[in-house]
């Protein structure tokens, strides 16, 4: 049996005739760039996430990126952001010409580890960048606390989290909230792989304040504000609307495929719950994962992962080297040990097939060959 990491023509089987008639109609009015379906799209997430706006640009890296920009954060200040995961989160903040600082993870949710944050707020933090990694919140509550009492802003990555929800207490009682709309900027990755994918790259930024939403208008535009004249240093960071118009149709579909990715974890869960050697993920009551990756620790990683390839599975390490140890960031003079956690879950961690399709003999088929494996 063959199971591929991801099977993206399940899904878009099932909306072809939605997707050639979005995509002929964007066509027919030739709108491509800034069009109208982007502006319809940019209302719909928007109000699919709570939040008073929304701003389609080219991929998640730039709407980080350009989030960062908006809040006026630039060389000399500092922005925290979890030592594991994707390499963009980092970027973003070094394109600005601030600095990245490090902070280890929860050996359980992967996420950023609120507890030792405090530690590295300096007088020059200006921001947290929470990442809601694989598809589970991060703990906002605790992050808005510390960002208050330092007048901190918080971006959240939201790039694997589309749809992802958590409980905030509010008036005595745990509202559920979507991740994305919680902070000052949500920052969200059309990548097609995403659980909400264009057919190409993309991006999304959410926010309230319209004064950042105004300015991010500007950014991603070169800074424009009437065709020929400029404000601001902005950029050619555009979301399409030919993958405006697509991603329209999909988000119709994200809530019931977040839904089936969530029933694939259960099933997941109960085979290898009691497997010596192999930890779950760990999901809090108080939040809804959307599993865009289903991640397990292993022993002997590698051995694992060559037996799953051999066996024409297709599994993916999320990530092998932690922030503070990649070639690009040694100016940062980071060192082996400075985060443990990050560090420990590198060497151990394996993201198994997942996708809103897959089928219980499929993940039954995964499961056997770990177990042979193990």
């Amino acid at each position: 049996m063959k199971v591929p990491f991801a099977d993206l023509n399940i899904q878009h089987q099932q909306i072809t005739k939605e997707i050639n008639q979005a995509t002929n109609n964007v066509i027919q009015k030739g709108d491509f760039i800034l069009g109208e379906d982007v502006d319809l799209f940019e209302k719909e997430f928007a109000q699919f996430c709570n939040s008073r706006y929304a701003l389609g640009v080219s991929s998640g890296t730039a709407a980080l990126f350009l989030a960062v920009l908006s809040l006026g954060i630039g060389e000399g200040d500092e922005v925290i952001v979890p030592a594991f995961t994707y390499i963009a989160t980092a970027l973003a903040v070094s394109y600005s010409k601030a600095k990245p600082v490090f902070v280890d993870i929860e050996e359980d949710t992967y996420n950023i580890n609120v507890k030792q944050l405090e530690k590295a707020i300096t007088k020059s933090t200006r921001a947290i960048i929470p990442v809601h990694l694989y598809g589970q919140p991060a703990n906002m509550p605790e992050i808005l606390k510390l960002a208050k009492k330092y007048n901190l802003k918080v971006i959240e990555d939201a790039a694997q989290a589309h749809g992802a929800e958590i409980q905030i207490p509010e008036k005595n009682q745990n509202v559920w909230h979507r991740v994305g709309c919680l902070g000052d900027i949500g920052c969200f990755s059309f990548y097609p792989s995403k659980n909400l994918g264009a057919l190409g790259d993309g991006g999304l930024i959410s926010t309230s304040n319209e004064d950042v939403y105004k300015k991010l208008l500007m950014l991603r535009d070169y800074g424009r504000v009437s065709k020929y004249e400029h404000a601001i240093i902005g950029y050619n960071s555009r979301l399409d609307t030919m993958q405006a118009a697509i991603l329209r149709i999909k988000l119709k579909t994200l809530d019931a495929y977040n839904q089936m990715r969530q029933e694939a974890a259960k099933v997941y869960n109960n085979l290898l719950n009691n497997l010596d050697g192999v930890v779950i993920p760990y999901s809090l009551s108080s939040v809804r994962h959307v599993y865009h990756v289903y991640a397990v620790q292993v022993v002997n990683r590698d051995k694992v992962l060559q037996r799953l390839r051999e066996n024409d599975i297709g599994a993916i390490i999320h990530y092998p080297t932690p922030l503070h140890l990649q070639k690009a960031y040694e100016n940062l003079n980071y060192k082996n040990g400075d985060f443990p956690v990050a560090e420990k879950v590198a060497k151990r961690i394996l993201s198994l097939p997942m996708f809103p399709f897959i089928s219980k003999e499929q993940i039954e088929y995964v499961v056997s060959v770990i177990k042979k494996a193990i």
